[in-house]
């Protein structure tokens, strides 16, 4: 499975960048890629601030542009995120979409980015944001696919679960910032599919100076080995990566960690599918 990941350059013009998403998710779909996927906050500057300005309710104006993107280009689409208002209730939402257009799955982020590194970066998205409450999978012709944003990666534990529920890619859209982007990034990827026997893909927006919060880019995809089979720099692009579930069986069959745990000694245990 072919694979292309959006680094969008988003403005503060949401029509900008819904044409800019449609147009670079077409240009993916012509290189041959099944399955394609946006950055985080994809229609709308990071930010707490811009959370309430941006927000839609689902159905709205960015899902029905995604829903037309993955129907035209027939592919699985994964819409990066949104902020979304649901009952007074704002949510850091991902829409997944089949090559019909039909939603197949929404993730709304689980944990929510509240961090201060003193002298450097604070943000807390719990001002603005509630986490969400469910697991998010889909299956694709391929293999399965599991769904986190951002710093859904830093918890080892969703990725754990995922591949118990036999994912063989997760995909992060993500926006990692100047402080933490360097110094974790890629090291977290590389982490989560080495520990999982898994492609682990990631999905940034280009980076902005003018901004007010500068993503890191450097939208890359690991694979179950732990390698980076493709990476880049900040400006828009799109990345591409091909994405073989018969190699992660492989790996699986090499190092079979999956059967040397000790379950009499620990297990891991959650409380929602």
């Amino acid at each position: 499975m072919k694979i292309a990941l959006v680094q969008l350059a988003v403005s503060a013009t949401k029509a900008d960048n819904l044409n800019r998403a449609t147009q670079l998710v077409s240009r993916a779909a012509k290189e041959g890629a099944k399955l394609v996927s946006l950055p985080e906050c994809f229609n709308s500057p990071y930010g707490t601030s811009y959370f309430p300005e941006y927000a839609e309710k689902i159905p709205g104006a960015s899902f029905d542009s995604l829903s037309s993107m993955a129907k035209e280009n027939q592919v699985y689409l994964i819409g990066g995120s949104f902020p979304e208002e649901d009952n007074g209730k704002l949510f850091n939402t991902c829409c997944v979409f089949n090559p019909k257009g039909e939603m197949i799955a929404k993730h709304r982020k689980i944990h929510l980015f509240d961090i201060d590194v003193p002298g450097k970066i604070r943000f807390q998205e719990s001002e603005t944001l509630s986490p969400g409450n469910s697991f998010t999978t889909f299956d694709t012709p391929y293999c399965k696919v599991g769904v986190g944003i951002c710093y859904d990666i830093r918890f080892p534990e969703l990725a754990q679960v995922y591949a118990k529920l036999n994912c063989k890619l997760l995909v992060y859209p993500g926006a990692f910032n100047m402080t933490t982007g360097p110094a974790h990034w890629e090291l977290l990827q590389r982490g989560r599919a080495l520990d999982n026997q898994l492609y682990v893909a990631t999905v940034s927006p280009a980076r902005d100076t003018g901004a007010k919060y500068v993503a890191w880019g450097h939208s890359t995809v690991v694979n179950p080995w732990g390698e980076v089979i493709a990476t880049t720099e900040h400006q828009e692009t799109i990345l591409y990566a091909d994405i073989d579930p018969a190699y992660v069986e492989e790996v699986r069959e090499q190092i079979p960690t999956r059967k040397q745990k000790r379950d009499d000694m620990y297990t891991l245990d959650w409380k929602k599918s």
